[in-house]
């Protein structure tokens, strides 16, 4: 006779690396690209629009990619 498993659980698939900041201009987390809404409302969402979601994540990655002026910038706010 098996004993059944006292706690199971399944994972919700998730792109977060725990690396979260926002960028302030591109509305998106800098660890995994979810904007704040999708990142709220994962846990609720059918595995469905979590899986489109990660589909359209690589194509966020170069809205971070901006350089934002280097020492010359940071020089022209002063």
């Amino acid at each position: 006779m098996t004993t059944p498993p006292v706690w199971t659980r399944n994972e919700i698939e998730s792109p977060c690396v725990r690396l979260c900041v926002v960028h302030p201009d591109a509305g998106i987390c800098t660890g995994c690209y979810r904007s704040l809404d999708e990142i709220r409302d994962w846990s609720l969402m059918a595995p469905e629009a979590r899986r489109e979601i990660m589909d359209t994540l690589p194509d966020r990655a170069p809205l971070l990619k901006k350089r934002r002026g280097g020492r010359a910038a940071r020089m022209a706010r002063r």
